[in-house]
Formats: C-alpha cells, sequence, structure tokens
C-alpha cells in the first residue's frame, strides 16, 4: 500500500518542482539573447537610417535573398530587388526623411529566427520642411545567415492619427 501511494506523490512532487523552476525563470534572458536582441534594434535602427540616406546598397544588404515584404506604401507584396521603392519613390519627388524614431514593442528570437515589432514615427519632408509626421506599425521577421542576421519578411501599416502613439 505504501508503494501505491509513493508513486503518485513523487508525480506530484516532480511537477511542483518543475513549475517552481520554470516559474523562477520567467523574465530572464541570458546574456547572448541580450545581445541578439541588441543587434535587432540596432539593425532596425540601420534599415531606417539607409532609408534616410537612400543609400539602396546598403538597405538591400539587410534583406535576405528570399525576402518579401509588404511596404505600407505599396498595394501588393514586394520581393527584395523591389523593397527599397518606398523610399526611392518619395526621394524621387524630392523628399527626404527628415526624422525617424523607433519604440521598440517587442522582440522573439528563436534559435536562428527573429521578430522585430515596432512603431516608428517619422517624418518625409521637402526642401521648405513641409510634410506630415505620421507613426507606422513595423513587423520583421528576421533570420540568421551565418552570423549576420539578414530580414526574411516584413510589412508595415500606418497606424490611425487618432492613436496617441
Amino acid at each position: 500500500m505504501p508503494n501505491r501511494l509513493m508513486a503518485p506523490t513523487l508525480r506530484l512532487l516532480a511537477c511542483l518542482l518543475a513549475s517552481a523552476l520554470a516559474a523562477s525563470s520567467v523574465g530572464t534572458s541570458s546574456p547572448k539573447s541580450l545581445d541578439s536582441e541588441q543587434t535587432l534594434w540596432n539593425l532596425e535602427h540601420d534599415f531606417w537610417l539607409q532609408a534616410q540616406n537612400n543609400n539602396v546598397p546598403a538597405y538591400l544588404s539587410l534583406w535576405h535573398k528570399d525576402g518579401l515584404g509588404w511596404p505600407l506604401m505599396s498595394d501588393i507584396p514586394v520581393r527584395k530587388d523591389h523593397s527599397a521603392d518606398w523610399f526611392t519613390a518619395l526621394s524621387s519627388k524630392g523628399l527626404v526623411l527628415e526624422r525617424f524614431d523607433i519604440k521598440p514593442a517587442a522582440v522573439q528570437i528563436s534559435g536562428d529566427v527573429a521578430v522585430t515589432c515596432y512603431w516608428v514615427a517619422y517624418k518625409w519632408a521637402s526642401k521648405d520642411g513641409a510634410g506630415r509626421a505620421r507613426t507606422a506599425r513595423v513587423i520583421h521577421t528576421w533570420v540568421k545567415n551565418g552570423k549576420d542576421w539578414q530580414i526574411l519578411s516584413g510589412m508595415s501599416m500606418l497606424e490611425p492619427e487618432n492613436s496617441g502613439k
């Protein structure tokens, strides 16, 4: 009779111990994970910086060869070879990306795949400074390609004007 009670008791103790260990690790990140997160946010900044500088080669280097995205200014998804069209179209009209500010929302890293979600406040302006400040929501899926991260997919949309972001 004691053996019959011992097995369920041991299983219960094992479950309680596993739950306690899992709960104690919630919210902790390894230094490697934190380094990767910072690297990804730096790359997101570079993404916008290359658009601001109208640097198509550097911008395209951030994209994986099989990249697919859906920029907010496009009616259809675009492959890597057209991923810079959104900012080259604006700069060809004499507009410059006057400023941008990234506000991270979330990042998830699973091995060699990562997803970044953020808001970006930006202003495209003419030479006289005329332009409208906007905010967009952006999501990028990054994949590790050797030692570098590259964008595999992305999508953006304008934030509703009355959202306060």
